[in-house]
């Protein structure tokens, strides 16, 4: 790419912040449309890719451009550790909805109904493309595609579905919601096609998702403990899943 700076003013509007060597790496491992990616080294990055990612390394040698140390800093005012940036095209959301949709499924979508925190968010898209889980939707306010989740999950939204929805709009399928009342999920067998739901950290299920509900489910805790952090829930409830019949991608 003959100017680098150029390209990214012209695209950054509309293309998904990829920030860091990490959420790089992950995006063109999953096919992402990468149009421009700078750095301030390009041998430290391409080190980099030879230590932790061999398999992209030609890709990122292709794409990644030499830029001052001020000019990253003027293209992201908070550049990661890894002084690696990138610019990507957002899926389609038509095909987002359709991997969604189709059944029968392999593996359960996540559902963050009316989720506050952003990190959270990101950390749960992380988790739900390590275990092969065909989406993360969430419904309300939150942007999933917000810059700070998308550094939050580390590139991986390229991993899976990830989209807004309200609870009407939710893919087909059993719907398991996470809540202290519920039956112990270790008695238990999630099934693949499950969706899966969690309530917002401050206030738990909303009444228009707790309607739709088939399945009230619980994990398991002390009792006086309160309640465990939103990505932690979604940790032990698809390890359970995977540990019950169900597995990686």
């Amino acid at each position: 790419m003959n100017d680098p700076v150029r390209a990214w003013h012209r695209l950054a509007d509309d293309s998904v912040l990829l920030d860091g060597f990490h959420a790089l790496k992950h995006a063109v491992r999953f096919q992402a449309r990468v149009p421009v990616a700078v750095t301030t080294d390009r041998r430290a990055a391409l080190a980099l890719a030879d230590e932790l990612a061999p398999d992209v390394r030609e890709t990122l040698d292709a794409l990644l451009a030499e830029v001052p140390e001020a000019t990253l800093k003027a293209l992201v005012p908070r550049p990661h550790p890894t002084s690696v940036a990138a610019l990507a095209v957002r899926p389609s959301r038509a095909a987002n909805l359709e991997a969604l949709a189709r059944t029968p499924r392999s593996a359960p979508v996540v559902v963050l109904d009316n989720p506050r925190n952003l990190g959270n968010a990101g950390a749960v898209i992380r988790l739900a493309a390590g275990f092969g889980a065909t989406g993360v939707v969430t419904t309300g306010t939150l942007d999933p595609w917000h810059p700070t989740v998308v550094r939050g999950g580390a590139g991986l939204h390229f991993a899976t579905a990830v989209e807004r929805l309200t609870v009407a709009e939710l893919p087909p399928g059993p719907v398991f919601a996470l809540d202290p009342e519920g039956d112990d999920i270790r008695g238990l067998k999630l099934p693949d096609d499950a969706v899966l739901a969690f309530g917002s950290e401050r206030t738990g299920l909303s009444a228009e998702l707790r309607a739709r509900t088939d399945h009230l489910v619980a994990l398991p805790m002390r009792p006086q403990v309160s309640s465990y952090n939103l990505a932690t829930s979604v940790a032990m409830t698809l390890f359970h899943w995977s540990a019950t019949g169900g597995a990686p991608a």
